[in-house]
């Protein structure tokens, strides 16, 4: 599995450098998410522009991603640009419970507004 990691104090981005998201690289995937959840990471940003078709597999990754994120941090799907993966979304009904962000300055927007929402409700 090819991918990148930008690490940064309030988030990091995890960019996976592949075309398709399938049952051969969801089991690495979900393992990534687990470590980087454990390592302490606040929010994930899933950079998926490069990623041309997800499969049932790789839907799974990116719910458990989701799901590791959900109490205490944000996780935001960046670069959802092509057909095969809109698609995949709106058939599967995830588009009510995935963050999904046109861009990255649209996405540290969001986070900067949930850091600050959080605040307030401490």
């Amino acid at each position: 599995m090819k991918y990148s990691i930008d690490k940064q104090e309030r988030y990091s981005v995890f960019k996976l450098e592949e075309d398709i998201l399938n049952s051969v690289i969801a089991p690495d995937l979900k393992a990534q998410f687990i470590y980087l959840k454990n390592e302490g990471a606040a929010n994930l940003i899933f950079d998926l522009s490069d990623v041309k078709y997800v499969d049932s597999s790789g839907l799974s990754a990116i719910l458990t991603g989701n799901r590791l994120w959900k109490d205490g941090g944000n996780f935001i799907l960046l670069g959802v640009n092509h057909d095969a993966v809109k698609k995949l979304i709106e058939i599967s009904r995830l588009g009510s419970i995935l963050t999904i962000i046109p861009t990255m300055e649209e996405s540290l927007d969001f986070l900067a507004m949930s850091d600050l929402e959080r605040e307030l409700n401490d």
